[in-house]
């Protein structure tokens, strides 16, 4: 599978041979792409341009992948997937707490960061409707358009990542049914394993951030004990 010639990545990383090297594949294979040394460099091209997809490096100097990507989530929604260290699981689960959609081990050969974008790509919510009455799940204050996949408290949107929209996509077509978590990781089109289901609990954390009122006791996306996770609206 390749890129779209208008799907516009954004690869950071502060070795230029690896920044290099993928910027080339990526491109033979459709993609537009940037490159940025360091989040200041990101932030200066981020300023000006619209990205598809960023791919952000862990471990760089200064502002580091998991920092840039916590700021990020606070203005945008766009999916990141970071490239992260093999031995380093707690570097995994502290990008996806910060807002991460997915995370890639080094090393990993280039064909795998193709399909894990792709991946990544294809989970992201269609275009707005042009017309047509939406159809919206209300959760106390916050009420989620199906339509639309956006998320609003009150008069302000609150930003999903592409796995989050996806979850609230899956939960709202089943609402009132407790959803395992290896349902939620099949549903979402990622391989299994305990890893991907741990990975499950900290996209359910976040996403209970923007939907309850009080996320350590929630109302309506609970934990049923034994089966796994299920939404309920008003």
């Amino acid at each position: 599978m390749t890129g779209l010639p208008d799907t516009h990545l954004l690869i950071v990383d502060d070795d230029e041979r690896i920044r290099g090297l993928l910027q080339k594949f990526l491109k033979r294979h459709g993609f537009w792409v940037s490159a940025a040394r360091d989040a200041a460099h990101a932030r200066r091209l981020l300023d000006g341009l619209e990205f598809d997809l960023i791919v952000l490096d862990v471990m760089m100097p200064g502002e580091d992948g998991i920092q840039l990507t916590r700021s990020l989530r606070e203005e945008v929604a766009t999916p990141i997937l970071l490239l992260t260290a093999k031995s380093e699981s707690a570097d995994r689960i502290a990008g996806l707490e910060a807002g991460a959609d997915d995370y890639l081990p080094k090393p990993f050969e280039p064909k795998e960061l193709l399909l894990r974008i792709n991946a990544i790509l294809r989970r992201m919510p269609p275009p707005e409707p042009v017309s047509g009455d939406a159809s919206v799940l209300m959760l106390g204050e916050v009420r989620y358009d199906l339509d639309r996949g956006e998320l609003w408290s009150g008069t302000d949107i609150v930003r999903l990542t592409g796995t989050e929209n996806q979850l609230m996509r899956i939960f709202s077509a089943r609402l009132g049914e407790p959803l395992s978590r290896a349902q939620l990781v099949e549903e979402i089109g990622r391989d299994g394993g305990q890893a991907q289901e741990r990975a499950v609990d900290v996209q359910i954390t976040r996403l209970r951030r923007k939907i309850e009122a009080d996320p350590k006791q929630p109302r309506y996306l609970q934990t049923v004990r034994g089966a796994g996770y299920m939404l309920v609206g008003d």
